[in-house]
């Protein structure tokens, strides 16, 4: 099964990619810590206004670099955001400060607590699949089974174009 899944995830995340519906221009980021190899490793993550998911990226540190990169990513992907809302997180307030002066229109940068709620319960899905788990042996494989996980919740959500078909064909539906 493991191996199985380590082939074939990345290829059905890209053909998810192609068939992803557009997300809202009001994200909500945050990050979340999953083990690997003992050690603890961050896993950015973001979702729109109404609670569909952005992007997420695995991420051994926490810093300016990590968060840069991870918005970096996530614009490339599903365009750029009107308002990013972050919590207090000076690593997380730093990256989209340096992206604003490096564009020509600024994202408007929100700290708040309370409005990333949303943000704060999504992983949920992740933390219960991965709580009663040992740990990830590699940080390759981490991000690969995470991605997984990731992409089956967002089929959940409905975030896949081809309505009428339940989540597990939506899913198989990819691997054509």
């Amino acid at each position: 099964m493991h191996r199985w899944a380590i082939k074939l995830l990345p290829v059905l995340g890209k053909a998810f990619g192609r068939r992803k519906r557009p997300v809202g221009k009001s994200w909500r980021v945050d990050e979340t810590y999953i083990k690997v190899k003992g050690a603890w490793k961050y896993l950015y993550r973001a979702v729109d206004k109404a609670g569909h998911t952005v992007d997420f990226l695995l991420r051994a540190h926490r810093d300016k670099a990590a968060a840069q990169r991870y918005f970096e990513k996530s614009i490339d992907q599903d365009g750029e955001p009107e308002t990013i809302t972050i919590d207090r997180s000076g690593s997380n307030l730093a990256a989209p400060e340096a992206l604003n002066a490096q564009r020509g229109t600024p994202i408007k940068i929100r700290q708040n607590k309370y409005l990333n709620n949303i943000i704060e319960q999504d992983p949920r899905a992740i933390k219960r699949r991965t709580r009663h788990m040992l740990g990830f042996k590699t940080f390759r494989c981490a991000g690969i089974l995470l991605s997984g996980f990731e992409l089956m919740h967002m089929i959940k959500k409905g975030q896949m174009t081809g309505t009428g078909q339940t989540a597990a064909e939506q899913f198989y539906s990819l691997a054509k």
